[in-house]
């Protein structure tokens, strides 16, 4: 095992050194280059002494695990201070290590991010309050810096994928938390691979017997499609070779989820996606026409995400084609977008709406509860809506007018009688629409009801409707 581990632990550092020299060799000086590469060094060297001796359920050397972490956030376009903190990021928790001696070697940067990495420990909180001041503790330093979550994202990756040697109560346990908390907070930082990646790996501890089909199933059909893709991508291939645009080709199979387990019977349209990555733009448009040439779209399920981006970030031109025997998906995309796709958040010029995740984040943290999962679970999918003005409002898929009144100002929420929705009088719990114009009338004096908490979806709508009525009923007693 020690040899086993020490060959892991090379394998890990020489990959991650190449992807960090890859992507920021050409943005850093020589001497900031070289800089980054010796505290990389120094932080293996003190994280390797710091979990000498300490092995993990499954007899593994604990360093690997940090390891595979900070290689996860090498391989995502994650900079430096990440990598050095994904690498130190058990340290403060599990050693002597203290998070001063951390930021007096490795600045105030990292030191935060370990922070923010380490579980909350107060020997006077009960399990469940240290869990929900660890939840609250991430979030107050994901207002800060977002990198605190993405970090989290590789650590329960990897956590997932070696959980075996858990006992199955502990497992079914981390995989539920991590449904209800970290996969909605990948999607609403645009990193939907992530997210599926995470929800895959919880539901396979879930729903053992129900992945294992799942696989088997994929397996099976991955065999029988294997000669007919390789003929339909070498048709793709040849035809835009001969128009002159480059394209890479991938396949995407469908990740295990229960909405796919549900899909199997529909076959190989339902759980199998073509990706075509280009160069620009505008090769996007010139493939997406030539694909068409060459194979019959289906009508109606052209869908043009690059003028237009989908919920999460999501960048692509969509269709379906028939091509021969085959019903297939195709979504075409630049490797730049593809990044995008991949990496949301992290990914060189993504537009991250940095004021509207810091905004939910404080709202979460004001709820009822010490984390209020139900509000970022309705808040991880967004529509956008118009103001009477044209002002755009991003507000969480499934919002009521009542929901916008409080985006708008508590005071127009608390004060809200009806809506009018593109022109129609609408009561308050009418449902709105991505690219609904609304306007909320408003009564002289509040007329907050308790039911407003069952018309609502945004965590600022909710905590808003509880704390005016708390105060009605101090002023009635």
């Amino acid at each position: 095992m020690p040899g086993k581990d020490n060959r892991q632990e090379q394998r890990l550092i020489s990959e991650m050194m190449e992807l960090l020299v890859t992507h920021y060799g050409g943005s850093l000086s020589d001497e900031d280059l070289d800089q980054g590469i010796l505290a990389i060094q120094r932080a293996i060297e003190l994280g390797r002494r710091s979990h000498s001796g300490q092995f993990r359920k499954s007899g593994e050397a604990y360093f690997v695990h940090p390891l595979r972490v900070a290689h996860l956030a090498a391989r995502h376009w994650m900079d430096f201070s990440s990598v050095l903190a994904a690498i130190l990021h058990d340290v403060v928790e599990d050693t002597p290590v203290t998070l001063g001696e951390i930021e007096a070697d490795y600045g105030p940067e990292v030191a935060l991010l370990v922070n923010g990495l380490t579980k909350a420990s107060d020997e006077k909180l009960s399990r469940e309050a240290l869990k929900a001041e660890t939840y609250r503790k991430q979030l107050l330093a994901a207002i800060e810096d977002v990198r605190v979550l993405c970090l989290k994202f590789w650590d329960r990756t990897d956590n997932l994928e070696t959980i075996s040697a858990l006992n199955p109560a502990k497992q079914s346990l981390i995989a539920e938390e991590t449904r209800t908390v970290y996969v909605p907070l990948a999607r609403h930082l645009g990193m939907g691979d992530v997210a599926n990646v995470l929800d895959a790996l919880s539901l396979e501890i879930l729903y053992p017997r129900r992945s294992q089909r799942y696989q088997e199933a994929i397996r099976d059909l991955q065999s029988q499609v294997e000669i007919p893709l390789r003929k339909i991508r070498s048709e793709i291939n040849n035809v835009c070779e001969h128009h002159k645009i480059g394209v890479l080709l991938r396949d995407r199979w469908r990740p295990f989820s229960v909405a796919a387990a549900k899909a199997m019977s529909r076959g190989f349209p339902t759980l199998y996606t073509l990706e075509i990555q280009v160069d620009r733009t505008m090769d996007a448009y010139l493939a997406l026409g030539l694909l068409h040439n060459l194979y019959s779209p289906i009508p109606g399920k052209l869908r043009d995400h690059l003028n237009v981006t989908s919920q999460f970030g999501y960048q692509a031109l969509k269709t379906t084609v028939q091509a021969g025997i085959y019903r297939m998906r195709v979504e075409i995309t630049t490797r730049k977008l593809a990044r995008f796709n991949e990496a949301g958040v992290l990914a060189p010029g993504f537009e991250f709406r940095r004021a509207n995740f810091q905004e939910l984040m404080r709202s979460l943290l004001d709820g009822e509860s010490a984390f209020d999962t139900e509000g970022l679970r309705l808040a991880s999918a967004s529509i956008q809506v118009y103001t009477p003005r044209g002002d755009v409002r991003t507000l969480p898929e499934g919002s009521s007018a009542l929901d916008f009144a409080f985006d708008i100002h508590e005071d127009l929420g608390l004060h809200a009688c009806r809506a009018r929705i593109n022109g129609q009088t609408r009561l308050l719990k009418s449902r709105l629409m991505d690219g609904d114009q609304v306007e909320v009338e408003q009564s002289k004096t509040p007329e907050v009801l308790p039911k407003w908490l069952e018309w609502t979806a945004t965590p600022r709508a909710r905590n808003s409707i509880r704390r005016y009525l708390r105060s009605r009923v101090k002023e009635a007693s």
